[in-house]
């Protein structure tokens, strides 16, 4: 007797008809979103006349490399693009680290004092001390000036601890407890079992980390006054900012002609283009460190 085939819920009208539904409106949604950074990347290679010329285009007429020829050739530019690439990378290791090493103590049931502790860490996720008091302790701490003040004040992310903590919770504990019995201390057991089976949550968390560090502009704003220690973000918000004037923020610079707009749509290109390299490498993590998962036998 032949075996009758169910119908699928997927395979029904309306299911279909669902379906075209949101690929319609995700395809509007993603034209959209992608439309303004392809005006901008043609615009950054566009001549000044044809920025001033077309409203809109997605291809200029005419190839100009010149304005990315001028932003690297500035110490100004440079300066900052370095600078903000080691703050990214050692600010990233930093809060990384900081988070690995106190979720994993939180993640054991039996440590004293961890529900008081806890508790502290979801306040903060409520109440925050504020912009103010935040720079009289970093003040009072000597780090204005300091690449140290855009890494130590948010050097823990609350919710990323709690989200790390309970991945932690949920490795199996039969392997934690197989090497304790060969002899290993907690660190070897944290460097040597825990780590390796965090590599989802890792990747996740340190892309988090990154473009939050690549991608403030508050922090040093607020406690970098000397203009040579300048990030990048900051040249790209006083380069952007209504009114602004291009010669004045690349001071340094001789003073010759240039594409003043595509010289903006230059700086948001390079500003922008390393965050969005790393996202395809880390994407395949997302799924298993946003939703925690699990741990396959």
């Amino acid at each position: 007797m032949a075996r009758k085939q169910s119908v699928r819920y997927y395979d029904s009208p309306g299911s279909r008809a669902f379906d075209i539904a949101n690929v319609l409106l995700l395809t509007g949604l993603a034209i959209v979103t992608v439309l303004p950074l392809l005006y901008v990347l043609a615009g950054s290679f566009a001549s000044e006349s044809e920025i001033s010329s077309r409203p809109f285009f997605l291809w200029p007429q005419k190839f100009v490399t010149s304005t990315y020829q001028y932003i690297f050739s500035t110490d100004t530019f440079v300066r900052a693009l370095l600078t903000t690439i080691c703050v990214t990378a050692v600010g990233t290791v930093v809060q990384l680290l900081l988070t690995l090493t106190m979720a994993y103590p939180l993640a054991k049931r039996y440590l004293p004092g961890r529900a008081l502790v806890l508790n502290l860490v979801i306040f903060t996720l409520v109440f925050s001390g504020g912009m103010i008091p935040t720079y009289l302790v970093v003040r009072d701490l000597g780090l204005l000036d300091n690449y140290l003040a855009l890494i130590l004040p948010l050097a823990i992310n609350p919710f990323y601890l709690i989200v790390v903590k309970s991945f932690f919770q949920e490795l199996p504990e039969a392997l934690e407890e197989a090497a304790r019995i060969d002899g290993c201390n907690e660190l070897k057991v944290f460097w040597w079992i825990v780590l390796p089976l965090s590599k989802p949550i890792i990747a996740t968390f340190s892309l988090f980390y990154a473009v939050a560090i690549w991608n403030d502009y508050m922090s040093p704003l607020l406690y970098i006054d000397d203009s040579k220690k300048w990030t990048l973000q900051i040249i790209v918000r006083q380069l952007t900012a209504a009114n602004a004037d291009s010669a004045n923020v690349l001071q340094q610079l001789e003073t010759v002609s240039f594409p003043e707009q595509g010289l903006k749509f230059a700086v948001v290109v390079v500003a922008t283009l390393p965050i969005l390299l790393f996202y395809p490498f880390l994407q395949k993590h997302f799924a298993k460190g946003v939703l925690i998962g699990s741990v396959k036998e």
